[in-house]
This record gives structure tokens, sequence and C-alpha cells, in this order.
């Protein structure tokens, strides 16, 4: 694609850690031009994070590197009377705002959305936050393990003797940084009818979107969901099995392919049992049923039974690990890796994940790493008018 959708688009960050800055992570990589908003002297605490220590001391912590590409840094103190005069100048001149302070936060600031919007009557003014702008919890801190806790995502992740068990990443600030991204192109698209709006997203709400089936098990069909650890709810067998040397997963989820599977690993005489021969029975015997399979499957290697199982037709695939996934071909040739040389403030050259979508066959892509704090102060401010010395002198007040 020639001109990304988002080319020409403004996009003022003021979010910390995940969520948000995922959030404008795919943006970015959608053309918009987005500018980080940060405080002087600390940033994004992302830029604190990571398993380097070196990095983080250095402001440019992994955790930063992940999700902060192709944006622009610009410092600027929100507290500061001046701070908020240059900041409305900023608003006049962007298509959107994306915060995820505390409900109340910017109100406080003297920036809530009417007041910028009063700046900007076309802006789309976007708030994350762990429960909502409003509501008994609206106040509350919010981590991705809190959400994850309190969404139910806990109560059916393990098996039933190690439930409640946390996603092994931070799936929550994820699914709350898509779910506002995908909200901003939709008021984008639909501004030239309806003018700006403001967007309310709620981590816990979005997370529990995303669990339709679960949840709608409960609501409509009574069952309280229960942890299956591996095993998939919907039907069996389909979940993970123990070959010679390593696990592999198995979706025989229809019934031709619950035959399939038997004629490979040589049972046939599974599918004439009273307790496998249906559906609804094989979901009812599914650990009976997995201990069967799995004697077949010791017999040879998982590799060999993806191999055998996929080529009639049930869907199998490895347990991959991260590195392993990572080297893998279909990812590896497919532009989901970025890689940035000799990055300004790493010293080194990293590599990073873009998004999970391709427009016209290729991969969006950025083409600057991640900013190092404040670097794009003379330029955006430049872009508004100040001069190196006004820019200078905001920045002896402490404003930038």
């Amino acid at each position: 694609m020639a001109t990304p959708p988002l080319s020409g688009t403004r996009v003022l960050d003021l979010t910390n850690v995940l969520a948000g800055p995922f959030c404008g992570h795919q943006l970015a990589h959608l053309g918009a031009d987005v500018i980080k908003v940060e405080m002087p002297g600390s940033g994004d605490l992302a830029r604190q994070l990571g398993v380097d220590s070196a990095l983080n001391r250095a402001g440019m912590g992994i955790s930063f590197l992940a999700q902060n590409p192709g944006k622009r840094s610009v410092t600027l103190n929100l507290k500061h009377l001046e701070g908020k005069a240059l900041f409305k100048r900023l608003v006049r001149t962007a298509d959107v705002v994306v915060e995820n302070y505390r409900p109340g936060v910017m109100d406080r600031l003297g920036l809530s959305y009417d007041v910028l919007q009063a700046e900007n009557d076309r802006l789309i003014y976007c708030a994350i936050s762990g429960f909502g702008q409003d509501g008994p919890l609206r106040g509350l801190p919010a981590y991705d393990q809190i959400i994850q806790g309190m969404s139910g995502v806990m109560s059916i992740t393990g098996a039933s003797d190690t439930a409640p068990y946390r996603v092994g990443y931070p799936i929550a600030d994820t699914i709350g940084g898509m779910t506002a991204a995908f909200a901003i192109a939709a008021a984008l698209a639909g501004r030239d009818r309806t003018g700006g709006c403001h967007i309310d997203v709620s981590m816990l709400e979005a997370t529990l979107a995303t669990m339709g089936w679960v949840v709608s098990n409960y609501l409509i069909g009574g069952q309280v969901p229960t942890p299956l650890g591996n095993e998939n709810f919907t039907s069996a067998p389909s979940g993970t099995f123990e070959a010679a040397d390593a696990p592999l997963n198995i979706a025989a989820n229809k019934q031709e392919q619950f035959e399939a599977l038997c004629r490979v690993i040589g049972r046939e005489d599974l599918m004439a049992h009273p307790d496998y021969r249906e559906r609804d029975n094989r979901k009812r015997n599914r650990f009976a049923l997995k201990a069967e399979i799995e004697t077949s499957l010791a017999g040879n290697t998982a590799a060999h039974w993806v191999e055998r199982l996929n080529a009639v037709g049930v869907p199998s695939g490895p347990v991959f690990t991260v590195p392993q996934v990572l080297a893998h071909p279909q990812i590896r040739d497919r532009g989901m890796i970025a890689g940035f040389a000799g990055v300004p403030g790493v010293g080194r050259d990293i590599q990073v994940l873009r998004t999970g979508v391709k427009l016209d066959g290729a991969a969006p892509a950025v083409a600057t790493p991640p900013p190092r704090l404040g670097e794009h102060n003379g330029e955006v401010y430049g872009e508004l008018g100040l001069d190196a010395d006004a820019i200078a002198g905001l920045a002896r007040e402490g404003v930038l």
C-alpha cells in the first residue's frame, strides 16, 4: 500500500507502560504521526522496565522499545501553566489524544475532554483505564494481573488443581490497547459525519468482550465456566497431547476429524466405542479418550503426528517456545520482525515486533526506532512556531 491508511493523522500519546502505548503502536504502524508526550526527566515508566538493567538506567528499557518504534517524543510538564497552554496548542494540530491516567486526573489538570474539545471540536479523545470513567471501581489503579483476576480469565486458566492461573503475558493490557486502537480508527472513519468524540475504554470490559463463548455459556446456558487446563471445552478430542518426545495440539472438533484421527493412529475401535461414538459422549469422557489417544501417540514424535494429521485434515500443530516460533519461516519471512540498526540511546541493533496485519500483502512498518526522551522537542515545537531560544527558555523554566 503506497499510502498508509492513517497517513496525515496526528495522535498525541500521553500514555504509559503498555495498554496505551500498545494502542499508539498500532496507530503508528498504520501511518499515524504519533507524538509521545512525556514527563520531563522521567518519561514513560516503561523506559525503566525490562530485563536489561543498563538499558533501564539509560531510559531505553526493553519494555519501552517494544511498543514505541515510529513515534516522536517530546517532554512537557502538564502541571505547569505554560505546559498546559503549550499542550492546547498541540491539541489544535491533532486528530487524536490518547491517555491512560486514572479517571479524573485530566480534569484536575484542567485538560479534560470538554476543555480540549473547545480547542479542537474535531478531536477524538480516548481515555483508557482499568474499569472505565464511571462506576464504583473507577478510581482504582489497574494493572494487567488485577484485570486478569477480576475479569474471570484467571479462574478458567490452568487445570482444576492449578487454577486460578495468570496468562503468561499481559493479555488484559494488550486487549485494552487493541480495543482502543480499533475504536479510534472507527471514530476517525466516521468523523466527517459525526465530528469529534470521547472514547471510554475499560480494560475490564474489553477483556470480558473477548471471552464470548465462555461468558455466553453462562449467560445463556447457565453453565459456570471451569478450568480445563489445555483441553478445549467446546469439543473432544481437542487440546494438548503428549507424543514420544514432545507435546502437540490436536483439534479434532468435527466428527469426520475424530474419525480421521482414529484411523491415523490405528485406533478405529474408538470410533465405535459407546463412550466416544458421539460428540457429547466424547466431551463427557474426554480424559479417558485422551489417555487412549496418548497411548498411540507415544509410538512416534510430535513432528511425525503433526504432519500425518494435517495431511488428512485434522488440525494439529507443535507447541513452540518463543525462540522457536520467531525462527519459523512463517514468522521470519512475512515481515513480522523489524530491525533497527545502531539505535540512539541503545548503542546497538535491536529487533522488535510489528503488528499482526498485512496491507496489500506487506507488513505495515515504521521508519524510525523508538525515540530517546524528548528527542523531538525541537522538531515538534518548531512546527508550532517556537524557535530554538524559546524552546531552551521553556526547558529552563521546567516546562519541557
